[in-house]
């Protein structure tokens, strides 16, 4: 049979510091491949190229992945500042209008750092420049040195609502998971319910209430090590069977996760 086809956002990035590219990490592909039972398809992230709804009939589903540049703050009613860093803007003219057009109609979406920001943006939601400035909260970037290993090491606790959409599919009310990220949700966006916190009570897991279709987000990585992580394998895994249900005529609610 057929694998569904997931779209899975990319990235601008120069080679050698020159050559420009869109590119994906291999461990996005690898978990949608191996672990969600999907075709990976990279997406190039810019208007110019693609159209959200050429996106929307040639694909059953989108991860929405992470990446060092931020949704502009432009995009959320705010005012440029240095520690808002770098942008991708034609990702942002892309992505905020594929999560809408997505919620509306039932197509899944798993969004993932950046992504779980761009979902938040997409529903009239906020953003901090950077969490770690905040008082009280922990600081969630990237280690700047070690291996990759050591990178993705999880590094603290996230707490899901009692009985709610992630602690059923997790099996578990909290759970231990990576953190890479400088940004974090300010002001939660129309229907975005924030269903996990890390324990400085930074928002780290959302859906969209009342929507027809698969809307999870996770402010961590799941791609990594995702075939053998307790926590990132039902979420791939049931990723994809939303993926395959839209490829059917059909669409998951949260609800029925």
């Amino acid at each position: 049979m057929q694998r569904p086809v997931i779209g899975i956002i990319g990235n601008q990035y120069l080679i050698d510091g020159h050559y420009p590219a869109h590119t994906g990490g291999k461990m996005n592909s690898e978990a949608i491949a191996a672990v969600a039972g999907c075709m990976p398809l990279l997406v190039p992230a810019d208007p110019r190229l693609v159209s959200v709804p050429e996106l929307l009939t040639c694909c059953d589903g989108f991860l929405l992945t992470g990446g060092r540049p931020n949704v502009h703050p432009s995009e959320y009613g705010e005012d440029v500042t240095e520690a808002h860093g770098e942008f991708d803007q034609a990702r942002d003219a892309i992505v905020l209008p594929l999560v809408r057009a997505c919620v509306e109609s039932g197509q899944p979406f798993l969004g993932i750092c950046r992504g779980f920001q761009e979902v938040n943006v997409a529903m009239g939601g906020s953003l901090y420049p950077e969490i770690r400035d905040l008082p009280g909260r922990q600081n969630h970037r990237m280690p700047p040195d070690g291996t990759l290993e050591e990178k993705f090491a999880l590094r603290h606790e996230v707490k899901f609502t009692p009985g709610g959409v992630f602690h059923r599919l997790m099996g578990a009310e909290r759970v231990m998971t990576n953190t890479l990220h400088g940004q974090g949700i300010k002001r939660a966006g129309a229907r975005v319910v924030i269903d996990g916190h890390a324990p400085d009570g930074t928002p780290e897991a959302t859906y969209i209430q009342d929507a027809p279709g698969f809307t999870l987000s996770v402010q961590w990585h799941p791609e990594w090590n995702a075939a053998a992580d307790p926590v990132s394998r039902p979420l791939f895994e049931a990723f994809g069977h939303a993926a395959r249900a839209w490829a059917q005529g059909q669409a998951v609610p949260v609800a029925a996760i």
